[in-house]
């Protein structure tokens, strides 16, 4: 007999992020070796002591690694991917029914703390990945793509004043056809004595 899936959300669900999470998930093992508590007494001189609780800056040092390792360079889309992940749902310390910060926290966020302090807690955290085993130095890799350039033609300048393009242009072929040449062979030739008596 074929079956047939019905969809029908309950009212009420008893559902826990850990069991749903692999052993060997990378964002759960990162949980699990991931101590950023030095960071409440790193942050504690940017913030007052009164007014509406900000974001946890754990939080939100979690969401910028996790957009670094995602690939993901706007908030907007990292809070939308966040929200969809239940791994990284429980790697940030959300259950499925919370709601993340807004995207705009981020960037005020971001903006709130210097550069020094990124590169402290990037550095830590690298070294708290190598004690673990995460990352290892025997191999390194650089990644890119190419990029198609969106720029228009119209918009290009002419660097080289009007009258002096003819001699620019001749400069720019001769060279062209200097290094189109092959290269002469530097060993001396033997010349031969076609005299005759």
């Amino acid at each position: 007999m074929q079956g047939k899936k019905l969809y029908q959300e309950k009212l009420f669900s008893s559902f826990q992020l850990s069991h749903r999470v692999p052993e060997n998930n990378f964002y759960r093992r990162l949980k699990e070796v991931l101590d950023l508590s030095f960071l409440y007494k790193k942050t504690q001189s940017y913030y007052g002591s009164c007014g509406q609780k900000s974001i946890d800056p754990v939080v939100f040092y979690k969401l910028c690694l996790v957009g670094y390792l995602e690939n993901i360079i706007s908030d907007r889309k990292l809070i939308e991917h966040c929200s969809m992940r239940l791994d990284i749902l429980y790697f940030l310390g959300f259950d499925i029914d919370e709601e993340l910060p807004w995207h705009s926290t981020l960037s005020r966020t971001r903006q709130l703390f210097p550069e020094a302090l990124f590169e402290q807690v990037f550095t830590h955290v690298l070294s708290m990945c190598v004690e673990k085993g995460m990352v290892a130095g025997h191999t390194q890799a650089i990644d890119s793509a190419p990029i198609k350039a969106n720029a228009s033609m119209d918009s290009l300048e002419l660097k080289v004043p009007e009258e002096e393009l003819e001699a620019y242009l001749q400069k720019a072929r001769y060279q062209s056809r200097e290094d189109r040449k092959p290269k002469e062979n530097k060993a001396p030739k033997k010349t031969t004595n076609n005299y005759s008596k």
